[in-house]
């Protein structure tokens, strides 16, 4: 898997950086994955841990990428978030620490889950470039839903 530079600063753009080591957020519908439909995997901008999967990704109408689960529960951490005068969820990367966004109780089934998460927070990595990449372990995911990984095009 890769991964970026030890210094966060050097290696990513400002957004990115403002997003993930200054819990920044992006502008909703002008953001690269808030209307990706390719099948794939969306991994931490920071240190390219595997986050999300378009298997699980949804158009929640709120132009930022939703999903209604991480692929792997032990890569996101969530915790309290009170910067707006109200209590949110934040979610964050595991081993890079990278702010991605929020987790909402207002998604659809089966978890009734809504990630709400940056784009500038990930990287996308097509199903055709997984094994390329380091990720090839996730294919099987993709080879098991063949006729599903379109999902995330799927109406609500």
């Amino acid at each position: 898997m890769s991964s970026r530079s030890n210094d966060p600063k050097a290696s990513l753009s400002d957004l990115q950086y403002r997003v993930t080591q200054l819990c920044g957020t992006e502008p909703p519908f002008n953001n690269a994955y808030w209307n990706n439909k390719r099948p794939g995997i969306y991994v931490d901008v920071v240190s390219g841990e595997p986050l999300f999967t378009s298997l699980d990704k949804y158009d929640s109408g709120s132009g930022w990428p939703s999903f209604t689960r991480p692929l792997n529960a032990a890569a996101v951490k969530e915790k309290p978030d009170h910067s707006l005068g109200h209590t949110r969820t934040e979610v964050r990367s595991s081993r890079a620490d990278s702010h991605l966004g929020h987790v909402f109780p207002d998604g659809p089934g089966p978890t009734g889950l809504r990630y709400c998460i940056n784009s500038a927070a990930l990287r996308f990595i097509p199903v055709d470039s997984l094994e390329a990449e380091g990720y090839g372990e996730f294919r099987a995911l993709f080879d098991n839903n063949a006729a599903d990984t379109g999902a995330d095009s799927a109406p609500e």
